[in-house]
């Protein structure tokens, strides 16, 4: 979920010109599933041109899942991105996307294990389909390996609950393994005990989260 503050400092640039308006800009969406969706919310919001991001469920057979039993019902973590067309393209999104995963492996991702932290992209139309099976193909030879990321249709999504969305930018305090600590605390604690990164790493080398602007 982006930062408010970034979306106040924008609606005030449009209302002094200073920022064109992006009424002309098209507003797209994509879907991924990238293991846990707190890192994989935190990964898309640092590219350029995304403009909001939703963590949920999607893929499975049961309507209306939650934390307790999205994965019963077959559902992956997933998260929905919107994403200004006109600064960053579907296509590109992927390749970043991808290169924030472990694409060789397709019983679930770093610690988390199972079908419901597995890979996958959502292509929501034939054209979001082309341009995903391309990109994986170009990531396959840059790899030089096999990449079990599915290219999967279109999924009903299901938002997860609030306390999960920007979980890993919240202040709010709760008893974790970590102790009582923010939610941005005990998910950074989780994210390098659980070796995210350093899997990410070793798996694309420089290309390692190429477009993600950590930080910025």
């Amino acid at each position: 979920m982006k930062r408010t503050i970034a979306r106040v400092a924008l609606a005030a640039g449009i209302a002094m010109g200073l920022i064109p308006s992006l009424a002309a800009a098209e507003t797209q969406t994509a879907l991924f599933a990238g293991g846990c969706f707190w890192c994989v919310e935190s990964d898309m919001d640092a590219v350029t041109g995304v403009k909001s991001t939703i963590s949920g469920y999607a893929g499975g057979e049961t309507a209306n899942p939650t934390y307790q039993d999205y994965s019963s019902g077959g559902h992956r973590e997933v998260v929905q991105v919107e994403f200004d067309s006109a600064a960053v393209s579907y296509r590109t999104l992927v390749d970043i996307f991808l290169r924030t995963i472990d694409v060789t492996d397709a019983g679930g991702q770093f610690c988390d294990r199972g079908h419901s932290y597995s890979t996958a992209i959502h292509a929501l139309d034939e054209e979001q389909a082309k341009a995903a099976r391309d990109a994986v193909a170009d990531a396959a030879k840059a790899l030089g390996r096999e990449i079990v990321t599915p290219v999967e249709g279109p999924a009903q999504f299901w938002a997860a609950e609030d306390y999960h969305q920007g979980y890993y930018m919240s202040e709010a305090r709760q008893l974790t393994r970590f102790g009582y600590v923010t939610r941005a605390s005990a998910y950074k604690g989780y994210r390098k005990g659980c070796g995210r990164d350093a899997r990410v790493r070793a798996v694309w080398g420089d290309e390692a989260y190429k477009g993600v602007h950590h930080g910025s």
